[in-house]
């Protein structure tokens, strides 16, 4: 029979020194993450901002918010919340990260949407300042909601 000891002193030292790297790896990785994400955020933490980011994409708008709401983004999505945040990334933005958090729902008249002239609206979902996610609603029965993008209106 062989017999081998095994110190675990130097076991120990050597799991906490790799468990002290990998920590500072996962450190780094998320700080480069939040770096870069408020990098690309936009920030609109005014009205004036809002208007000047609609107006920036060719829509042209009221000239204040028609109505201010705060939500809460659901922990648990349905397929609602699932086929909205799909529109969401789409156009750079993902919900997932905010889900449980609040926010506060900016919506403008549009008035240059060709279609439906009296009936769109943009919605400009804000929190601490920056834009969370954007769309492009009808508020006709059976409406349908786009991306915030003007290109992407069908009729212009």
């Amino acid at each position: 029979m062989i017999v081998k000891t095994v110190k675990i002193k130097g076991i120990l030292k050597t799991l906490l020194t790799v468990l002290v790297i990998a920590a500072v790896i996962l450190a780094a990785v998320y700080a480069i993450n939040r770096f870069i994400s408020a990098k690309r955020a936009i920030k609109l933490s005014t009205e004036e901002e809002m208007l000047t980011f609609l107006h920036d994409l060719g829509w042209e708008t009221s000239e204040t918010a028609i109505n201010i709401r705060e939500v809460t983004i659901p922990s648990e999505w349905n397929d609602v919340y699932t086929r909205y945040n799909d529109l969401q990334r789409q156009q750079g933005f993902d919900l997932d990260k905010f889900r449980g958090e609040t926010a506060s729902v900016y919506s403008f008249r549009i008035l240059n949407y060709d279609s439906h002239p009296d009936n769109m609206v943009a919605n400009l979902l804000i929190r601490e300042g920056r834009l969370i996610a954007a769309d492009i609603s009808c508020t006709e029965l059976g409406g349908f909601m786009q991306g915030i993008a003007k290109a992407e209106n069908p009729q212009s």
